[in-house]
């Protein structure tokens, strides 16, 4: 039987070999490609493929975010998540999130097919030089929320395009939104996320994930 599959990454180089490598297998069919989080959520509804490839720093909307939203909208899709980083925090926010899997981006390559196959068969991946130990010893902490988890649905949104560079303007007519409720929300998160000013909105985001 042959698996579908979407691929959601910013960068086209990596895209493209992905597809070269997943349809090199005879049962895996790439049928979508998005290049931000918002259409890996709309091409996910469209096409509901059985698995998503998904990177975390995603433009629009990030990956965590991105694969919230598919779960929560296409239950019989799977996400898996290809990443750069391995930070127990950010594994942690991806698996809340409802990703099955979790992979490396330096670890890519067969071990992507591994996991696409554990996946669709309705396992959990971890890559191999993820152990149980991580997550873990993460949630004995007291780490696992993340400061992110404080924001709305609607600030992440801001957020999001707050740390691309937009101007309040600019979110303001993406989010049909008022620049002066943007504003607000600016100062929202700002104050929920204990920053100062927007150099250190983006510094918060790199760390995090959001972008790179």
């Amino acid at each position: 039987m042959t698996i579908t599959v979407l691929l959601a990454d910013d960068h086209a180089v990596v895209r493209d070999g992905l597809r070269a490598l997943l349809e090199s297998g005879q049962d895996l069919r790439v049928v979508g490609i998005a290049g931000n989080g918002r259409d890996a959520v709309a091409e996910a509804q469209r096409l509901r493929p059985d698995i998503v490839i998904m990177d975390i720093a995603m433009p629009d909307l990030d990956g965590v975010e991105a694969t919230r939203r598919i779960v929560d909208k296409c239950p019989d899709t799977r996400v898996l998540i290809l990443s750069m980083y391995l930070s127990a925090e950010h594994i942690h926010r991806a698996l809340q999130a409802g990703a099955q899997g979790y992979v490396l981006k330096e670890s890519a390559g067969d071990e992507v097919i591994e996991a696409i196959r554990a996946v669709r068969a309705g396992k959990r991946y971890l890559s191999h030089r993820i152990t149980e130990t991580v997550i873990d010893d993460y949630l004995r902490d007291g780490a696992n929320v993340s400061p992110i988890d404080s924001l709305s649905l609607r600030e992440r949104d801001v957020l999001q395009l707050v740390v691309e560079g937009r101007t309040n303007a600019a979110i303001a007519a993406a989010l049909s939104l008022s620049p002066k409720t943007v504003e607000t929300y600016r100062t929202r998160i700002m104050r929920k996320l204990k920053v100062r000013d927007t150099v250190e909105l983006v510094k918060f985001a790199m760390r995090h994930g959001l972008i790179t």
